[in-house]
């Protein structure tokens, strides 16, 4: 893991451009996500790597900065951070830990991840909550639902209007038959190849994700059958990601 401040210089720009589909308003709230493909083998040093850069938040009351850790079954390990607008990326998230533990200390905590990962690198996701499915309310951290799958839907250039469309039809469906699969709907950002949305579903395991799945398509039928084959015929490739949610390496302050 490192600092979000290794992407300013690619962004810098955008701050200085209108584009009114960044726009935040009520509607999304963006994440900058830095993720980590760690060697096989060296997971369990890359987690104690984590757990000692949290404890050092922790030790030293830093509440500026909070994220979400997610580990994939194929290594990958995401963090995500929430921020308001580009300009927060002129902050060092590291700056003030580094001020508190003197920079000998900041820089073995850095250390520690040397020979864990194979790349690395950072990237902007935005939550869209209009064409999420969230009917008790919005949240990435349902109580006792750690397990994960990241379904990523990559839409073609020129489908962005359709799968927004479609996107909307689901939520109906879903809305509309009280479907208990309840899903946040990502948007792909600055620092990502192509577009794609990414839906996030939570369960209690793999074993309560597919009965939800059977369930759930046992509750659409036929009307949902035709409309997953339609978005399967408009995006170019569909990729799912499970994992688990990781409380014990993630940092949230309220």
């Amino acid at each position: 893991m490192r600092s979000k401040k290794s992407i300013l210089l690619a962004l810098t720009f955008i701050l200085f451009m209108g584009f009114s589909g960044w726009s935040q308003g009520d509607r999304y709230q963006m994440y900058v996500v830095h993720e980590d493909h760690v060697k096989e083998g060296q997971q369990d040093k890359h987690a104690k790597s984590d757990k000692a850069l949290l404890k050092a938040f922790k030790d030293q009351n830093i509440k500026e900065m909070s994220w979400i850790t997610f580990a994939a079954d194929d290594n990958r390990v995401m963090y995500l951070t929430p921020i308001d607008n580009f300009a927060e990326l002129d902050k060092n998230p590291f700056e003030d830990l580094k001020k508190k533990v003197g920079d000998e200390s900041f820089q073995n905590l850095m250390d520690a991840y040397k020979g864990t990962y194979t790349k690395h690198g950072d990237y902007i996701l935005r939550l869209d909550k209009e064409l999420s499915y969230m009917p008790d309310g919005i949240t990435q951290t349902p109580e006792g639902k750690n397990y994960r799958e990241l379904n990523y839907y990559h839409i073609p250039p020129g489908e962005g209007e359709k799968a927004e469309e479609l996107a909307k039809k689901v939520k109906k469906m879903y809305t509309e038959k009280n479907s208990k699969v309840h899903y946040r709907l990502y948007k792909s950002g600055f620092g990502t190849m192509g577009y794609y949305f990414m839906v996030a579903v939570a369960a209690e395991s793999p074993e309560d994700m597919e009965q939800l799945r059977k369930e759930n398509m046992d509750l659409l039928g036929d009307e949902g059958k035709a409309l997953f084959d339609e978005i399967e015929n408009t995006v170019s490739k569909r990729e799912v990601v499970k994992g688990y949610l990781k409380p014990e390496l993630s940092l949230v302050n309220n």
